[in-house]
């Protein structure tokens, strides 16, 4: 709809402008919203200053309703309180309710008994609480458009063919991660799941996998995965080692492998002088800060010529790691 020709152009287009959208703008959100033809000034202005007392800045109030001109709306005490105030009261806070808005302002547009609290059952049925459910939620708003029957079905029985119970364990993976129930199952999690498979892990092995760290099934094979595996695949590793350092720390295959993997291999073997099968007995020397744990402890260790496992030179906080070697003065 073209802005010259809106009929309400003494009202709502005049407000828009006082709120800084220019033409364009304003056009754009017509046609993603027919019903703003209809919207008065005040309703606009109700639902604008509803959503700055929320917490969301001024400032990202024009964001907000490009994204979702609908927000302007939506009846104030039908549909915008109701939900707000519903989500307050799974145990968030409500400045996290803001962000979620600000992120994903469509989350408004649900209507509580119809979406939110068909959602809350079915989750509850998973074995994830109220609180839970907020959290999820304000992590990932996207969420409540999710639909239960196609979408976040689909993913429970996904996820019960890895051998995970409907009773507390998925719901802990989807806890853990809400944003895995964005992703397709046949096009991504299926994929990777076939893939860890494929390089070694064993069904008890994809388990803990997914317990662990659901983020590793939603990252594309032939982008992220494969180019790790095949990295370490030439640094040396077999590939049954691999399968225990996958198991061991999952993230090894979709950390970055110039900013993360590289340079601890480099320093494991160039610097400490240590072989490469140590760290496939230990898979956790990957989750060590390199310049903050590993680089200190080894000069530590080094200065004293004290010579130790990677597991007890980084299996302990620091006060204990310098008890256990007698290293108070070497850091001092």
């Amino acid at each position: 709809m073209d802005v010259t020709s809106c009929q309400n152009g003494g009202s709502i287009m005049w407000f828009f402008r006082d709120k800084g959208f220019d033409d364009k703008s304003i056009n754009e959100m017509f046609k993603k919203c027919k019903r703003l033809q209809g919207v008065h000034k005040e309703r606009a202005s109700e639902n604008w200053s509803y959503l700055k007392s929320i917490g969301i800045q001024e400032r990202k109030l024009p964001s907000v309703v490009s994204k979702c001109p609908k927000i302007l709306a939506l009846g104030l005490y039908e549909k915008l309180v109701p939900m707000v105030e519903c989500l307050a009261t799974l145990g968030t806070e409500r400045r996290k309710v803001a962000s979620a808005i600000a992120r994903f302002p469509q989350i408004v547009s649900h209507s509580v008994e119809e979406k939110l609290c068909p959602l809350l059952a079915f989750f509850q049925a998973l074995g994830v609480s109220e609180r839970q459910l907020g959290k999820m939620i304000l992590l990932n708003p996207r969420l409540i458009s999710y639909s239960i029957e196609s979408k976040l079905t689909d993913i429970v029985n996904f996820l019960a063919t890895l051998g995970l119970t409907r009773e507390g364990m998925i719901g802990r993976v989807l806890a853990k991660y809400p944003f895995i129930m964005g992703y397709n199952v046949n096009k991504r999690l299926r994929p990777t799941t076939e893939f860890l498979k494929s390089v070694g892990l064993s069904k008890t092995d994809l388990q803990i996998v997914t317990m662990n760290f659901p983020e590793v099934l939603c990252r594309d094979v032939d982008k992220i995965l494969r180019p790790n595996f095949a990295y370490l695949k030439r640094s040396g590793f077999e590939d049954r080692q691999i399968a225990a350092l996958v198991t061991g720390y999952p993230p090894i295959l979709i950390k970055s492998i110039k900013n993360s993997l590289e340079p601890r291999i480099k320093f494991l073997v160039e610097v400490m002088g240590r072989q490469i099968d140590e760290v496939a007995n230990y898979p956790d020397f990957f989750r060590h800060g390199l310049k903050k744990r590993v680089e200190l402890r080894h000069r530590l260790l080094k200065e004293k010529d004290v010579n130790c496992s990677l597991s007890e030179m980084l299996d302990c906080n620091q006060k204990k790691f310098l008890l256990k070697f007698g290293l108070f003065e070497g850091l001092a």
